[in-house]
C-alpha cells in the first residue's frame, strides 16, 4: 500500500511537469520561466522546495532524541525569510541575474568572483541534496522493506524528468502542488494522532528516567551498531549479539556496551529502558522539555544554529533562484511576505510527532533511524486500515518533499552547470548563432542529468546522518559565503573583487573543512565536537571579517561602475533611470 503512494505521487510529479506546459524552448524559459510566475504561486513553489525532509522528517526526529532545543530549526528556518525579505529579496530581483555567480560578476565585474561562487553553488546543492537521497531510502525502506539504494535512484528519475521537461516552468507548478500535498499530509493524521493519544490517557515522558518502552517491542536492527544498556534485562535475539548468533533464544542483556549485527531483531519487555549508540545518551524526561539542556554546550549551539539558519536562508542557490522569476522588485517582496505565513503553518507539526515519537517510537533512540518517527506513528498509535491510510498519506508526504526540494536544488545546480559550460564553449568559438542558442537548452537539460546523478551516486556510499543536521550545515556554509556577499553586494559600495573572493574562499572552505571532518565522524562530544557541528557562530563573522577587511586595503579597486550598479539595485521599478 505505501509503495503505491509512493507510486502515485512520483506519477503525479511527473504529469504536473509536462501536463499544459509547453517545454522550455529558449534560455529565460529553462532559468526562470520567462520571469512571469506570480507572487502567490511562486510563494507556494519556494514552500513546496523549502520543506525539505529536513523539515517533515528531520526536526521531529531531532526532537525525539533531543527535546525543547530542536524546536530553533523550525524558528530558524522561517525567521530567515525575515532577513531575506528585509534587505535581499527587491534588490536582487532587480540586478536581473539569473543565478549567484551572475548577480556576483555583474555587481564586481570580476569573473574571479563568478567562478568561486559557481564552485559554491554546486556544493551547496549537492551537500543539500544528499539528505534528500538518502531520507527517500530510508523512507522506502521503513515503509516498504525496499533497499537503501531504491529511494535516491527512484527521487533521482523523477527529478530528471521534471527538470528536462521544461526547467523552471515545469519545476514551480510541481512545487506548487507539493507544498499542499505535504501540508496535507501533516495536518491530517495529525488530528488523528492526538485523538489517540488522549484516549490512552494523555501520558508524559517521565522526567525522571531515560526514555522506555510502554509496551512490548520488537526492534529491527538493519545496520551493526554498539549501543549501551543501563540496566540489565531479558530479552529475546534473532540474530548476532557480540560474538554469538543466535535463534528467537531468551537472554539476559547485561548493563554495558554490546553489538548487535546485521539483520538482528530483539524483543524488550514493557518498561525496559531503550539502550542508545555508544557516547549518545539521549536526554531524560526533566532535560527532554527544558531549553538549553540537552546537548553540550547549550548556549553556543543554540546561537550558531539561529545564525545558520537566519543567515543561511538568504545563500541557498534554490532559494535565491525562484526570486529571479518574479515580475518585478515589488512582487518579490509579496512572495517573500506570504512564504512567511505558509512556512509558519507548516512548522506547528513536526513538534507535535516529535513529542508523540518519544512516548511510542522510542526504540529509535537505539537504532539512529530517529527520522523514521513521522512514518512510524500511525500505526503504533492507530493501527489496523485506519493507521494504513494515514502512513500511506504520510509517506505520500514525505516523497513530495523529496521530489519538490530535489527538484528546486537540481535546478539551480544545473543552471550554473549549464552557464558555465556555455561560456567556456563560447569563449572557444567566439561566436553565437541561432542554431547554437539553441543548443544551449540542450546542454542546460544534459546539465541537469549531471546535476542530479551525482550526488545519487554520493548518497549510496557517504555514511548517513540525521537529515536535519546534514541540511543544518547546508545552511552554514550558504551562511558563511554567499550572505555576506549578497549583505555587501548590495548595502556596501566599498566591497572590491578582491574582499569577495577573499571571504567566499576563507568563510565557504571552512564550513566546507567542517562538513567534511563530520561526515567522516566528528569527535563524540567537547568543544571540538560542537564547533564542528555548529561552525556558523565562528565561521560567518569569520567571512564578513575578512571580506571587509581584504576591501578596505584593496579599496582602489573598488569597481568603476559600482554607483550606477548600486542604483539600480535599489530603485523601484517605477522610477524611470535617465538614460546614459
Amino acid at each position: 500500500m505505501s509503495a503505491a503512494a509512493v507510486a502515485l505521487v512520483c506519477l503525479a510529479t511527473a504529469l504536473f511537469s509536462v501536463y499544459g506546459l509547453r517545454p522550455g524552448k529558449a534560455t529565460s524559459d529553462f532559468y526562470v520561466a520567462s520571469r512571469a510566475v506570480s507572487p502567490t504561486r511562486n510563494a507556494y513553489a519556494i514552500g513546496g522546495e523549502y520543506l525539505s525532509a529536513a523539515s517533515y522528517l528531520g526536526i521531529a526526529g531531532l526532537i525525539l532524541a533531543f527535546g525543547a532545543d530542536m524546536l530553533w530549526y523550525g524558528v530558524g528556518y522561517t525567521a530567515g525569510y525575515l532577513v531575506l525579505l528585509a534587505f535581499v529579496a527587491a534588490p536582487l530581483r532587480r540586478s536581473g541575474a539569473y543565478t549567484v555567480p551572475d548577480f556576483a560578476e555583474a555587481r564586481l565585474q570580476s569573473r574571479k568572483v563568478r567562478r568561486i561562487a559557481a564552485v559554491l553553488v554546486v556544493l551547496i546543492g549537492w551537500l543539500y541534496l544528499l539528505p534528500q537521497l538518502q531520507g527517500a531510502g530510508l523512507t522506502l525502506r521503513t515503509v516498504t522493506g525496499a533497499p537503501l539504494w531504491a529511494g535516491p535512484l527512484v527521487v533521482t528519475a523523477v527529478v530528471i524528468i521534471t527538470v528536462a521537461s521544461g526547467g523552471m516552468r515545469s519545476v514551480t507548478l510541481v512545487q506548487a502542488f507539493q507544498y499542499w500535498l505535504k501540508l496535507t499530509a501533516l495536518a491530517v493524521p495529525v488530528l488523528f494522532l492526538l485523538l489517540a493519544w488522549r484516549a490512552d490517557g494523555a501520558p508524559w515522558p517521565d522526567a525522571a528516567a531515560p526514555p522506555s518502552f510502554r509496551a512490548a517491542t520488537t526492534v529491527t536492527v538493519h545496520q551493526a551498531i554498539n549501543v549501551e544498556v543501563r540496566d540489565p534485562v531479558r530479552v529475546t535475539i534473532d540474530g548476532t549479539l557480540d560474538t554469538a548468533r543466535l535463534h528467537d533464544d531468551p537472554v539476559l542483556l547485561t548493563a554495558g556496551e554490546h553489538r548487535i549485527g546485521d539483520e538482528t531483531r530483539v524483543r524488550f519487555p514493557a518498561g525496559a529502558h531503550v539502550p542508545h549508540p555508544v557516547g549518545e545518551p539521549p536526554p531524560h524526561g526533566s532535560d527532554w522539555t527544558r531549553p538549553l539542556s540537552g546537548t553540550d554546550h547549550p548556549v553556543y549551539a543554540t546561537y550558531a544554529l539561529l545564525i545558520a539558519t537566519l543567515l543561511g536562508t538568504m545563500g541557498l542557490p534554490h532559494v535565491i533562484v525562484r526570486f529571479y522569476t518574479n515580475p518585478d522588485g515589488g512582487a518579490a517582496r509579496r512572495t517573500t511576505w506570504t512564504v512567511l505565513w505558509l512556512l509558519a503553518a507548516f512548522y506547528l507539526l513536526p513538534p507535535v510527532y516529535g513529542a508523540l515519537g518519544r512516548l511510542y517510537t522510542p526504540e529509535l533512540l537505539m537504532t539512529g533511524r530517529t527520522d523514521a518517527t513521522v512514518l512510524l506513528l500511525p500505526d503504533r498509535l492507530l493501527g489496523g486500515p485506519g493507521g494504513t491510510l494515514l502512513g500511506m498519506l504520510l509517506t505520500a508526504g514525505a516523497f513530495a518533499a523529496f521530489l519538490s526540494t530535489a527538484s528546486g536544488l537540481t535546478m539551480s545546480v544545473a543552471g550554473v552547470l549549464g552557464q558555465e559550460l556555455e561560456r567556456y564553449r563560447a569563449a572557444r568559438t567566439g561566436r553565437r548563432t541561432s542554431d547554437e542558442a539553441r543548443g544551449e537548452v540542450r546542454r542546460l537539460r544534459m546539465a541537469g542529468v549531471a546535476a542530479a546523478c551525482v550526488p545519487c551516486l554520493l548518497s549510496l556510499v557517504v555514511v548517513e546522518r540525521p537529515v536535519a543536521d546534514v541540511v543544518g550545515l547546508a545552511f552554514a556554509v550558504a551562511a558563511s559565503s554567499f550572505c555576506p556577499l549578497l549583505l555587501l553586494g548590495i548595502w556596501w559600495r566599498g566591497l572590491t573583487p578582491h574582499g569577495a573572493a577573499a571571504g567566499l574562499l576563507a568563510g565557504g572552505g571552512a564550513t566546507l573543512c567542517t562538513v567534511a571532518v563530520t561526515m567522516i565522524g566528528p569527535p563524540k562530544d567537547g568543544w571540538a565536537q560542537v564547533l564542528l557541528t555548529r561552525p556558523a557562530a565562528w565561521s560567518v563573522p569569520l567571512a564578513f571579517a575578512v571580506m571587509i577587511g581584504v576591501s578596505l586595503l584593496t579599496r582602489r579597486h573598488v569597481p568603476p561602475g559600482t554607483a550606477q550598479s548600486l542604483l539600480r539595485l535599489h530603485t523601484p521599478e517605477s522610477v524611470q533611470l535617465p538614460r546614459r
